[in-house]
């Protein structure tokens, strides 16, 4: 198959892919990737395959056809295509809950020198590091990675990058300010509190607050709705059910159990148009968690059972952690305590397999409150103690005072270096630069 002929069939793959009829659109490209002799052909082909991939959820799928395409890369000896193959290697992993391979994906793709597609995946690429430190509960580093993607799409005037981002950063603050138990890092006492960070550069959409609350988790991605809504008339639908997901999630966050439902449902209704089953699942999660807050548990149960079904297929280990939390708090509403600690042990393997220090946290929280109930004060300290150990490793407490951040109406400031203090610590202080920075440059002689 000659350069021309892979052309067009390429092509003819992509109109089908884009009209819905995505196995036939498989069935062409695989073809191409059996009988193409042209090597930018068979990058290209690939690159189409790990997407549809992506799309469908088929993770494994997915990562398969990155490894050969980053060896048809240094095949053809160009960085452009090395670093391209690098950040599809890079966002299987993602998928796959392998979050330190992202990572060091990601630092491969931007230490490769001199690429023309630098400036156009650059923001992709830190995108995608962003995603996989909030997969790891590493929340400033998580921050900082989107923010410098924001900046790649305001520069590029890349509306697409901007909408996804957008969608993370909806994600980021539904996950870290999150109803839940602290511990005070002085006194050792778990005290009821919400954990909160404040947005660096706050100019970068035109932020003025400090104080953060899921209002931010909804703001992101109705910003998303917005850019879908202006400039996305040729995009596809995926952005839009994107935007809605994660609107759904943070209406539900904020008690507006209808306007969630609504959402999830426009969210769910597109993706099953396009056969998205990663979206599907989330949505079954939403929905399971909006009967919940309901009270309704005999419908939030087989929902939580259909999205287990379907993350379990696709290889989403974090997603299965979010439905056995959910489902722990069910039986814990019932007040069934065994059938409670089942899921939460099961979540526990899962949030230590990949990684997730929140997950874990919020999971101690509960097995403290059960063990507690139950008068069992060894197993309620030992999760004491795993649950003040997750709280340092997610440095969730202000680094002058040592208290925790997040309680509520407290001011936060993010640093420009991304570490996070109470606004009237760092006014008591007087200082500029970060007290945090600043101890860990000090030599011990100094100290």
């Amino acid at each position: 198959m000659g350069q021309d002929q892979t052309k067009q069939q390429i092509e003819k793959g992509l109109q089908l892919y884009q009209s819905n009829q995505t196995e036939k659109a498989l069935q062409v490209w695989m073809k191409v990737l059996e009988k193409g002799s042209d090597l930018v052909g068979r990058f290209r082909v690939l690159g189409c395959l790990v997407t549809a991939h992506s799309e469908m959820g088929r993770y494994k799928e997915m990562l398969k056809f990155a490894v050969v395409q980053i060896d048809t890369a240094r095949e053809l000896e160009d960085a452009d295509f090395l670093l391209e193959s690098y950040l599809n290697l890079a966002r299987s992993n993602e998928k796959l809950c392998e979050f330190h391979k992202t990572i060091s994906y990601c630092k491969t793709c931007l230490g490769l020198p001199g690429t023309r597609a630098g400036a156009q995946l650059g923001g992709q690429v830190s995108l995608s590091m962003g995603n996989a430190f909030l997969g790891l509960s590493l929340f400033q580093k998580a921050l900082e990675s989107f923010e410098k993607a924001l900046r790649y799409a305001h520069n590029n005037d890349d509306t697409m990058l901007e909408c996804r981002v957008c969608c993370s950063l909806g994600s980021f603050y539904a996950q870290v300010k999150k109803p839940g138990y602290l511990l005070c890092r002085r006194s050792r006492r778990i005290s009821p509190s919400c954990f909160c960070v404040s947005v660096r550069h706050p100019e970068i959409l035109h932020l003025s607050p400090v104080i953060l609350d899921y209002e931010k988790a909804l703001f992101f991605p109705c910003k998303a709705a917005e850019l879908v809504n202006d400039y996305g008339k040729g995009w596809s639908l995926k952005y839009r059910a994107m935007s809605q997901y994660h609107m759904a999630v943070a209406y539900r966050l904020l008690g507006h159990l209808g306007s969630a439902m609504e959402c999830c449902e426009e969210s769910m209704k597109i993706a099953l148009q396009h056969g998205d089953r990663p979206l599907q699942a989330l949505c079954l999660l939403c929905f399971a968690d909006i009967h919940r807050s309901r009270g309704d548990l005999e419908t939030a149960f087989p929902r939580y059972d259909s999205a287990m079904s379907i993350m379990t297929e696709i290889g989403n280990r974090l997603g299965q952690v979010h439905v056995l939390l959910g489902v722990a708090k069910c039986w814990m509403a019932r007040k069934v305590l065994d059938k409670a600690l089942d899921a939460i042990e099961k979540a526990q393997d899962l949030a230590e397999e990949v990684g997730n220090k929140l997950s874990q946290l919020k999971l101690h929280c509960l097995s403290e409150g059960i063990y507690r109930s139950k008068g069992l004060q060894r197993e309620l300290r030992a999760h004491v103690v795993r649950f003040h150990e997750c709280v340092e490793e997610t440095e969730l407490y202000c680094g002058l005072c040592g208290e925790s951040i997040g309680e509520k109406n407290s001011r936060l400031q993010a640093l420009p270096c991304s570490h996070i203090f109470h606004l009237r610590c760092l006014q008591n202080n007087g200082t500029r630069s970060c007290p945090n920075c600043r101890r860990s440059s000090m030599k011990p002689g100094f100290v």
